[in-house]
């Protein structure tokens, strides 16, 4: 329940005004339907309306873009092109929140304070500082009122949402309007995250090559946290080296992302490239943006671990119980056909036991559209199929990692990375291990 003294708690009077900002930038798309205008049309005129309307509506939209079987081709071509970048606060906000969240004085927890934003996104800022005793800093702001903002753009998606189903029924969307909200309200709670980078800390203790923020709790609040700044050039700066290193890059990708996965259940959500960097030579990687992290039910992994033998096996019976798993409802044979097409796609590299690359010739934004086309074609036929929760995340990550190795032109074998890594997997010992994780950082 959230604290009736908190000036930025979740207000229906902040949440009127947030609708009625974003109804009226969107009313274009809802005209644009009812004039029967194509959905090219309806797509570029919707992309638009969300530029100008920013916040979390921008940033749930660019997320299911990347997820290539939730939207209609014609919508996450366009909302893919939503830029990230947000334009930061100035220097009046930056001083009202940390006067909030640090009390009078604040700038003297500080050897110093940037004042302009090192970077800016839809949900806050990130400032540069240094701390009393020299440490370069990266603190975190959150913009106001994001809790009201998250719960009445949550209210325009299911209307989006809803208006997508009317047109195409391949997918019913109800299961991830509810993943994605409770995702974004995790996002906005910066104690958590702080949590959440020291859960990857301790789950990547015994990979001395992947590095993770270091918090400082004295200076961090619900909205605002303050961690140790990592220095390291992007993902995109290596892509014209020398084939071992970015085979070196892709290995240590591979491993912060799967070895949290199948060891714990837990995976970083958001594989967008500007959250990761490389130190000098590629020596090491600095993971960086907690706030979309998904811990997974030990089940959910005995289907992800059992899906992978059955593929391998070719065994029909081992499949479909993965899907069962899972909690897909009505599964026949057409229904398994078509989830295990998207699947053979999903895992197939994780199956072909060979140096390879993830997806010849195959450009990142594109990759997995003309599978998630033809499984959207046959589940038309099927009716609107309920996806459960749990995929929202699963999907967009593995597709976002999928991209950044071929970005990288990585060739590696990535089924016996991944064998390596679920070698003597048990559902019991994986919920035993999580268990003991989540209790070592208080979650």
């Amino acid at each position: 329940m959230s604290d009736p003294k908190d000036p930025e708690r979740n207000r229906i009077s902040a949440r009127i005004s947030r609708v009625a900002s974003v109804g009226g930038n969107i009313s274009g798309a809802v005209i644009a339907r009812a004039s029967g205008a194509d959905q090219a049309k309806m797509a570029r005129v919707l992309r638009e309306a969300l530029g100008r309307s920013k916040g979390p509506l921008m940033k749930v939209a660019q997320l299911l873009s990347t997820i290539p079987d939730l939207l209609p081709e014609a919508y996450a071509k366009e909302f893919r092109t939503l830029q990230a970048n947000a334009p930061a606060m100035g220097w009046p906000f930056v001083q009202r929140r940390m006067r909030a969240e640090l009390g009078e004085g604040w700038e003297a927890k500080f050897q110093s304070f940037e004042r302009e934003a090192a970077a800016a996104a839809s949900l806050g800022q990130v400032h540069r500082a240094v701390s009393r005793d020299g440490r370069a800093l990266a603190c975190k702001l959150q913009y106001p009122d994001m809790a009201s903002a998250v719960e009445a753009d949550l209210g325009q998606l299911r209307t989006l949402l809803n208006l997508f189903k009317s047109m195409d029924g391949a997918i019913d969307s109800s299961e991830a309007i509810e993943e994605v909200g409770e995702r974004l309200r995790e996002e906005l709670d910066y104690a958590r995250e702080l949590k959440h980078m020291r859960l990857f800390k301790h789950m990547l203790a015994d990979a001395p090559a992947i590095n993770t923020p270091e918090p400082l709790e004295a200076l961090s609040t619900k909205r605002l946290l303050t961690m140790s700044w990592l220095e390291g050039k992007g993902l995109m700066h290596w892509l014209d080296e020398s084939q071992q290193t970015r085979n070196r890059i892709a290995t240590l990708m591979f491993k912060a992302w799967w070895g949290p996965m199948t060891h714990y259940g837990v995976i970083h959500g958001d594989p967008h490239l500007g959250n990761y960097g490389l130190t000098e030579n590629a020596e090491a990687l600095q993971l960086l943006d907690f706030g979309c992290v998904r811990i997974f039910p030990a089940r959910f992994l005995e289907g992800v671990v059992g899906l992978w033998r059955g593929l391998k096996a070719d065994n029909k019976d081992e499949i479909a119980h993965a899907y069962e798993v899972w909690g897909f409802k009505n599964l026949n044979a057409p229904l398994i056909e078509a989830l295990t097409m998207w699947a053979r796609f999903i895992y197939g590299p994780l199956i072909d036991d060979r140096v390879r690359t993830i997806a010849d010739d195959v450009p990142a934004a594109e990759y997995g559209r003309r599978e998630a086309m033809e499984v959207r074609k046959r589940l038309k036929t099927l009716g609107p199929v309920l996806v459960p929760r749990e995929f929202v995340f699963m999907d967009r990550a593995a597709i976002g990692l999928g991209a950044a190795f071929i970005h990288l032109r990585a060739e590696l074998n990535f089924s016996a990375m991944f064998a390596e890594s679920v070698e003597g997997f048990t559902a019991e010992a994986l919920a035993a291990r999580q268990a003991e994780a989540l209790a070592h950082v208080g979650l």
